[in-house]
């Protein structure tokens, strides 16, 4: 089970063989690596799970092999599009996901390949970007020439680029980092980096170009791939609210939104979270969670309503349809401008 969605398996998946299962989405919300949050956002899940759906019907038709088979209305599985009310359930090809075993901070990869045969999840996430925000980990990391930027040093202001940057980070340790295109190499085993790249960027594209049509711009995202049979496929979900970040009009319509209301409002969890993390860091132990006194407080109210339009509305609009009870986006976003 993940933090936002459970996992259903109805077929297990062999090493020459893939499997069938199921996401379930629930309402739950996880921010700062944390975990389940302690409120949740009703339609949330049906907003991930019906923009999840919608998205790889759009890369089947771009020739994009992903693990998605359909979504679940009773008891079948259909096309999103012949749906008439927003879905929960997706229905999904299995890959094998071996056991990561470490030690401290060391990670055992070796071992995870040696489990993996050729049909397994790729322990990495491929981010790409479309933006450098400031705050944005990526100024930290890294100098504008890196990407081949013309600047001296990253600029006040948010940076838009031209091409997009694609970085690789781990997906399966207990707090993300970010890899040298050498380690995730590595890290990602029979599953070539380059191909990884390749598939990101197409993805970028496909909703990159279907957000514009909702006048949403799409700032940054990632995907997962599973490999199979010597093919890199998209797995997990790609593109919702939860795994890209979007802007209307240069307002945050994501999870961007909550992360920001959370540093502003709860300061001393999210500063507590950071703390945290650097010290379990600095002691060599993934567990940093053990390490952070502070919990995060619920959420009022009217936060959570709003929190609620913003991802139904937004959802709307980038399908297309009506399929929720929910303001329009514009207003839907001004609601939260004003939290």
């Amino acid at each position: 089970m993940t933090s936002v969605k459970e996992f259903r398996v109805e077929r297990e998946p062999t090493p020459d063989s893939l499997g069938q299962g199921a996401f379930v989405f629930t309402d739950d919300y996880s921010v700062f690596d944390w975990g389940k949050m302690p409120d949740e956002i009703p339609d949330k899940g049906a907003s991930l799970c019906t923009m999840g759906a919608f998205n790889f019907e759009l890369l089947e038709e771009e020739g994009v092999p992903t693990h998605y088979r359909g979504v679940v209305s009773d008891g079948n599985v259909v096309s999103v599009s012949d749906t008439t009310s927003p879905p929960t359930e997706m229905a999904i090809d299995l890959t094998q996901v071996p056991n990561l075993p470490r030690e401290g901070r060391n990670y055992d990869y070796e071992m995870f390949h040696g489990a993996a045969d050729d049909n397994y999840l790729v322990p990495l996430e491929v981010v790409f970007r479309n933006s450098v925000p400031v705050g944005s980990s990526l100024r930290r990391r890294t100098d504008p020439e890196d990407h081949g930027l013309d600047f001296p040093e990253w600029p006040d202001g948010a940076v838009q680029l031209e091409e997009p940057i694609v970085e690789f980070s781990t997906k399966f340790e207990e707090s993300d980092r970010y890899l040298s295109r050498e380690e995730a190499d590595r890290i990602a085993g029979a599953a070539d980096v380059d191909e990884l790249e390749s598939v990101a960027r197409e993805v970028n594209r496909v909703v990159t170009e279907r957000a514009a049509k909702a006048e949403l711009t799409h700032e940054d995202g990632k995907i997962e791939c599973l490999y199979y049979e010597g093919e890199v496929r998209v797995a997990d979900v790609v593109g919702t609210f939860d795994e890209s970040r979007f802007t209307f009009h240069g307002q945050p319509v994501s999870k961007e939104f909550l992360r920001q209301y959370h540093k502003r409002e709860q300061p001393a969890w999210a500063d507590a979270v950071a703390d945290a993390k650097a010290e379990a860091k600095r002691r060599d132990v993934a567990d940093w969670k053990s390490l952070c006194d502070e919990r995060p407080a619920p959420l009022p109210d009217e936060v959570v309503s709003a929190a609620r339009d913003l991802y139904v509305a937004g959802t709307n609009a980038y399908v297309g349809r009506e399929l929720f009870d929910a303001p329009p986006l514009d207003e839907a976003v001004m609601n939260v401008s004003d939290l």
